[in-house]
């Protein structure tokens, strides 16, 4: 039987294998199916292009092909070298020689490789100039050093990249700013003042401009995720801000946040041709020719707009016009609603004002400084802009700002006395609830930014050397900028979870 089948199998397998009239499987040459053409490498010789310092090559996945090169490469004319297995190469109709031709990527663009034959295949091409964000360049006179005090004169340019407007060359004052933040961290951060008013990083026209360092929140972003609360609030008017990178005297000084000054102007703080812009601080932060007032709860009340001197007619309005709240605040009856502390401030500002600093915890908003509210003479006293967020989000080992639990600003002695009226504490409860609403904006806000700091951050950090690094007054560190970044997402949302339970305890 076995022998029965063998010859079967084997009479088969002759048969199939070829021999006269018999059909074959094997393909002619004429039925080869030709496959798409592939770019296998995507390179800028730096003998082709004189801007770079070394060859580059960029990574393949799929279709999209992609690379950096350094700051200053002059991406608007580069030249590629291109390894591939089809008969031409063009961009938007234009054949490329290899090596030869050069393009403007300041942009993506799209290579079609095709046959001899017409099959084709596109590859999107996006460089990133040095880490994607626009670059400032900045150089003072005689490479001077930069002082905490006085301005040196300089030049600046800007480099907007894709996203933002470029400023050409133009003279410049610059000089250092802050307090802990100058005087313990290397980063420095700095005020610059151009000669003329001008869009910068597309915020509105004016001269002066603040380049923060963001040095201790090495998550980068604890200022501008507060900012996108304020964007939502009630408040009238809180910073723009945009991240850059800062070349000082040709020498990379990393990443920076660059916002707008909280300052009377129309396009920032809008006080008319008479309004106050006041600040609560500390004493050890005021300078010589500041002009201030004190109350029964505050000892500095900076006053920093207008200019104007003690005891005359502007001084004694405003201070009378505090002094009458505070003392409305903590009479008898200050819950009136007609006749109490509603007479004198704006309530909805106090409210955003309170939760926002709340949320965040932030450290010196129980007390301490940059605590801003603004007046216009005939209308009520409102809180804010909102300022100085770094050591927010749990960003400090000295007080119990640190942790998630506990009331923080609430005992900020306006917001504690505010608190007890129940109309008040109720429209907190109901406000809440539109920030609690709100929070999964502010999460996706924190992975936007993060993203688009994925680059950044590495240079930043080359510089820098932060990760890993205790940094005063860090009560944790990570090694890694996506761990600082989830630690700072899971802090704001157990925060939440937190006072959403606190607060209807009020």
């Amino acid at each position: 039987m076995l022998n029965k089948y063998l010859i079967v199998v084997l009479s088969a397998l002759v048969v199939s294998c070829g021999g006269g009239g018999g059909s074959s499987n094997i393909s002619s040459p004429d039925n080869v199916v030709e496959t798409a053409p592939k770019i296998t490498q995507f390179s800028f010789l730096k003998v082709n292009n004189p801007s770079l310092s070394d060859d580059i090559d960029l990574t393949l996945e799929e279709n999209a092909i992609t690379g950096r090169v350094e700051a200053g490469a002059g991406v608007d004319n580069l030249i590629a070298t291109i390894v591939h297995d089809g008969a031409e190469i063009t961009v938007e109709g234009v054949t490329q020689t290899d090596g030869i031709t050069s393009n403007d990527f300041t942009h993506p663009l799209t290579y079609t490789l095709t046959t001899a034959s017409g099959l084709q295949t596109t590859y999107t091409v996006d460089i990133t100039q040095f880490t994607g964000l626009p670059i400032i360049y900045l150089t003072t006179n005689n490479d001077a050093a930069i002082e905490r005090e006085d301005y040196v004169e300089g030049r600046i340019s800007v480099d907007g990249w894709r996203d933002y407007p470029s400023l050409d060359e133009m003279d410049m004052k610059i000089r250092g700013r802050g307090n802990s933040t100058w005087h313990l961290h290397p980063k420095k951060p700095y005020q610059m003042k151009l000669d003329d008013k001008k869009e910068f990083l597309g915020m509105p026209n004016h001269k002066k401009w603040l380049f923060l360092a963001e040095y201790s929140d090495k998550s980068l972003l604890r200022n501008t995720i507060v900012f996108e609360m304020g964007y939502i609030s009630h408040l009238d008017w809180t910073p723009a801000s945009t991240f850059a990178e800062v070349f000082l005297n040709g020498e990379y000084n990393g990443v920076y946040n660059i916002t707008q000054k909280v300052e009377e102007d129309s396009t920032r703080v809008d006080l008319g041709d008479d309004g106050y812009l006041l600040e609560i601080d500390n004493i050890d932060r005021i300078d010589t020719d500041d002009v201030y007032i004190t109350t029964d709860q505050f000892d500095i009340i900076n006053i920093k707009e207008p200019d104007l001197a003690w005891n005359d007619a502007k001084y004694a309005y405003i201070d009378n016009l505090i002094t009458q709240f505070e003392l409305n605040l903590f009479g008898g009856n200050f819950a009136d609603p007609v006749d109490g502390y509603a007479k004198y401030i704006d309530i909805d500002s106090f409210i955003d004002w309170f939760l926002i600093n709340e949320i965040v915890k932030n450290q010196d908003s129980m007390s301490f400084s940059s605590i801003y509210l603004n007046v216009i003479p005939g209308e009520k006293i409102k809180m804010g802009p909102l300022w100085d967020f770094d050591l927010g989000f749990g960003n400090v080992d000295y007080s119990d700002a640190t942790y998630t639990e506990g009331f923080w600003v609430r005992w900020n002695p306006w917001i504690e006395r505010l608190l007890q009226d129940p109309a008040f504490a109720d429209k907190v409860r109901t406000r809440f609830a539109y920030f609690r609403d709100n929070e999964g904006h502010i999460l996706d806000k924190i992975d936007q930014y993060a993203e688009k700091l994925k680059w950044s951050q590495q240079e930043n950090n080359d510089k820098w050397e932060l990760f890993g690094e205790y940094v005063w007054p860090n009560p944790v560190y990570f090694d890694s900028h996506a761990e600082e970044v989830a630690h700072l997402k899971s802090w704001y949302q157990a925060r939440m979870d937190w006072l959403e339970t606190a607060l209807n305890g009020l």
